[in-house]
């Protein structure tokens, strides 16, 4: 599909009043998830009351080209699962033909990538994010509520099959849980080209008791594997948060995200927008920004920017999640976490 331009209307770029700039933005395009993980959605996506549709492809068009007009060079489709929405093939190929867009990214919990990848991978996807957070059918199940392990490991082996070269797998560490399986999971990158991922659990308004249960720190895993000889690399500029690990004897890598660790957003680069077209600074704390008003046209794109700038400005230099301030989110869903 051709490029498609949309002009850079005089706004500043996406630099907060910290300096971080902003290349990074994270979209979701659906709250509704078919998966019931524990330290997420465990009693399944609940329809709300009042009924918002969610952002159409227009408007993701539309607001996805302020931000790249603004040097935004990286979009992650997230959820919910984002792959549930039927015109996903084409939100993929209209995002991939923007002007100044240089990778589209997924986060997926894998259900459809056995009989679907190769159609993202047509589409525009450049590179794939799976949850699987163990490696114990059993526990897989008893963590997501769907029977589907080997599905989804079907689905990455499919993955490399139709041409991408490195998948990353997030998995959620959970003490007493699936923290007992980092050996198993580091074995199984041994000689796969997978960058496994452990996201230190976050506390959020309905799963307090869960996270005083089950989080355990990522820095516990940092050191053992600096003693075993892995190597820390350096990021960059479009990367995630990920502090990400290589061992001269592993095809795999090995990355963690630790929130709770100090300085942890002194290298943020993302922004967030809901699936309802609010602006989220941070996966933390606000109400968000609506900016559903100034997706009706592309002749707003001028006041779309000045908005987004604006907004920008308010960022906090730091998340309140070690003072225990985890905002009003009630669960990641909501947000694509």
């Amino acid at each position: 599909m051709q490029s498609i331009p949309i002009k850079n209307v005089g706004t500043n770029r996406l630099v907060d009043k910290f300096q971080r700039e902003y290349y990074y933005l994270r979209l979701s395009v659906t709250d509704v998830c078919n998966f019931k993980c524990t330290y997420c959605l465990p009693s399944g996506y609940q329809p709300p009351v009042q009924k918002e549709s969610f952002l159409s492809l227009d408007e993701i068009r539309r607001i996805v080209g302020a931000f790249a007009a603004m040097g935004t060079e990286k979009v992650r489709l997230t959820g919910g699962e984002p792959t549930l929405r039927k015109d996903f093939l084409a939100i993929v190929e209209t995002i991939s033909a923007l002007e100044g867009i240089k990778k589209v990214a997924l986060t997926t919990n894998g259900y459809r990538m056995e009989k679907d990848v190769e159609r993202w991978k047509k589409a525009g996807v450049s590179s794939i994010n799976v949850s699987v957070d163990s490696l114990d059918p059993r526990q897989f199940y008893s963590i997501t509520g769907e029977n589907k392990f080997h599905q989804v490991m079907k689905g990455i082996e499919r993955a490399f099959e139709v041409g991408y070269e490195k998948i990353k797998v997030n998995s959620v560490l959970m003490k007493n849980l699936n923290d007992q399986e980092f050996d198993r999971f580091k074995n199984w990158v041994k000689d796969k080209p997978i960058q496994m991922r452990f996201i230190e659990l976050m506390q959020t308004g309905e799963m307090d008791q869960f996270f005083n249960r089950y989080h355990l720190s990522g820095q516990i895993l940092a050191e053992k594997l600096l003693k075993e000889g892995w190597i820390l690399r350096q990021k960059d500029r479009t990367d995630g948060p990920a502090k990400v690990f290589s061992h001269p004897d592993y095809l795999g890598e090995i990355g963690l995200i630790m929130p709770y660790e100090k300085n942890f957003c002194a290298s943020c680069n993302r922004l967030r927008v809901s699936a309802k077209g609010k602006l989220h600074l941070c996966l933390f704390g606000e109400e968000g920004v609506d900016l559903r008003d100034l997706l009706v046209s592309d002749e707003q794109q001028v006041i779309l920017q000045s908005r987004l700038y604006a907004a920008l400005q308010g960022k906090r230099e730091h998340h309140l999640l070690a003072q225990g301030n985890r905002g009003i989110r009630t669960n990641l869903a909501s947000i694509g976490g």
